[in-house]
Parts: structure tokens; sequence; C-alpha cells
């Protein structure tokens, strides 16, 4: 019997008995029986004729699905390569970065060009240094004495000025050794005549090669006073240590106006005009290094230049302060 009826054997049925699977026409090929409500007898879903046509159909959904899977991976590939190309490294100093210059620049030229810029900051001299490697694409510094060595030896084309600050004497509050003013040189007689502690930053840096000029200018290039110290590090660090030991220090107004831990420093010189602090860019030389990335680097440079790049500059501010100047125009 089919269900829970039983079977008159002695009454002539009006159809004859079928067996379960009867009109199961493709048992075994993944076909289900349906059961419709005209019929209590199981109806095949599908014609023999028809189940070739449904797995051919099935397996070309399969092809078109791995053509996609195939197209998007090659679309992401292809753009990965582009971003890959669109990335450019600049090797500069740490007044810039620890500023929070670059911060504040970068983001905007990345938004103009599509071209992100990875910095390397270091000291001027280690800057150039990197980019005579070809170990980056750009240089943005600020000691134009080796910058223009670094273009007359072919490393780079052209050099650019871009913007300005100065540079400032940062000491105790109550300069003991009577610094106090606008001149630079008769400054750092009084530091050399007292013996005061003085952290210089001894690392090749635009500030350090400003600060061996001054030294130099005072005619006291080998008589500092025994409270020199070299620590061979950045501008931020510098002035740490100068906050922690009392010291005078020589920075770059940009970095000393983002510098948070003043403890009992202040501004002692200022004003004078050997202390004007000029930074330049230049596009490393590709027939010196053909790797280099002289195109994408060009955009920075043409960028930075222009109107947008110098309104970027001048619009970066610390409390209302305008802590770089810039006058590629000039």
């Amino acid at each position: 019997p089919l269900g829970n009826t039983p079977v008159n054997p002695h009454a002539q049925p009006s159809h004859p008995p079928k067996k379960r699977f009867d009109n199961i026409s493709s048992f075994g090929t993944g076909s289900l029986p349906s059961y419709g409500s005209k019929s209590p007898a199981c109806r095949p879903l599908v014609a023999a004729g028809q189940s070739n046509s449904i797995f051919s159909t099935f397996f070309k959904q399969k092809r078109r699905l791995a053509v996609v899977i195939a197209a998007w991976t090659a679309i992401n590939l292809v753009a990965n390569a582009a971003y890959a190309q669109t990335s450019i490294v600049m090797a500069s100093t740490t007044s810039t970065e620890q500023s929070g210059l670059f911060g504040h620049l970068l983001p905007e030229f990345k938004k103009a060009s599509g071209i992100d810029i990875k910095v390397v900051a270091l000291g001027t001299g280690q800057a150039l240094d990197m980019a005579r490697r070809g170990d980056a694409d750009v240089v943005f510094v600020h000691d134009q004495a080796a910058e223009e060595k670094f273009v007359a030896d072919g490393f780079s084309v052209k050099r650019l000025p871009v913007m300005y600050n100065d540079f400032v004497l940062i000491g105790p509050k109550a300069d003991p050794a009577g610094t106090k003013g606008k001149d630079i040189v008769a400054a750092l007689s009084k530091l050399s005549s007292a013996n005061a502690a003085f952290v210089s930053r001894g690392d090749k840096s635009g500030t350090h090669a400003a600060e061996l000029r001054y030294w130099k200018l005072a005619d006291l290039a080998e008589k500092k006073g025994s409270g020199y110290k070299e620590c061979g590090c950045g501008m931020g660090p510098a002035l740490n240590m100068a906050a922690s030991t009392n010291a005078y220090v020589l920075a770059d107004r940009g970095t000393w106006l983002s510098f948070k831990n003043r403890a009992d420093l202040a501004v002692l010189v200022e004003g004078d005009t050997r202390l004007f602090n000029q930074y330049g860019v230049m596009v490393v030389n590709p027939a010196k290094h053909a790797h280099a990335k002289a195109g994408e680097a060009q955009k920075f440079v043409d960028w930075v230049v222009s109107s947008a790049g110098q309104a970027t500059i001048a619009s970066y501010k610390i409390g209302g302060d305008q802590l770089f100047f810039p006058n590629a125009a000039k």
C-alpha cells in the first residue's frame, strides 16, 4: 500500500497500482519527486530530457562566476601596482616633521595629485646623503650651501626655494649667561666665557650647520666652552635635553612653537638677520639614479611652489602663530 490506506484485492482500481518510484524517470541523477494537489502519485520535477539542460546551465553559471572572480582579482592587482607607482620617498629634516608641517601639508598634496609621500626625517646632511645613494626621490631641506653643492655634483638639476622661518636661541628664563638680545654672535661669546651648558644637535643637520657658522662668526669654533655637548639627535630630543638640564640650545622656531615640554625654557635671542632659515626642495636626478621617480617627485615640487601649495604652508599655525612663511615666488 501507499500511505496508510489498505488495498482491496477484489476491487477494480481505476488506475493500475504503481511502484513508489515509477514516476521518477531520472532517479539517481539528483531529481526529486513533486507532490502536486491534483494527483497523489509522485511526479518528476523535470522531464528526463531536461536534466542535461539544467546541468549545462549550472556549469555555465559557475564559469561566469569564475570569470568575475578572476577579473576582480586582476583589477585589485592593477590597483595595487598603480598605488605602488604613486608613492614616492622624501628625504627631509626633523624640523619639518617634528613641527607638524608635513602632517598638514602632505594630505593636501595627496588630495590634489593622488600621490602618497613617505617621509624619512633626518638631519639635512643625512637627508642629502640618502638622496645621493638613490634612496629618495625628492629632498626638502634647509642648508642652502649644502643644497647648492648637491646640485653642482649633479644629484639634482635645480634647487627651488619654498619657505622660511628663523632660528632662535633658547635657554633658561633666568638666563645666567646674560645672552638675551638680538645678537647671536654676542650671545655665543657670553656662553663660551661662562662655560654655560649648551646642547648642540651634532648631527650634520641644517640647524647644526647654522650653529657652527655662528660659532665661526664669533671666532669661537674651537672655544665653545666646557659646557658644550653634542647629542647627535633631532631637534625635538635636543630641546628635551635642554629642558631637563636647564641648558641653552639653538632651535628653529617652527619646532619650538610645537614643542610642549618647555619646562623653564624661553626664547632669549631672536630677530638677528643672520638667524634667517631658508628651506629648499630638489628632485633627485634620474641621470644619477634611473629608478628615481622623477615624474612624481616633480609633481610635488610644482605643487609646493604653486599658489595652492604656498597657501597651504602659510595656513599652518599653532596657537595663532604661523610657523613657516612661503617665499617660492621671491
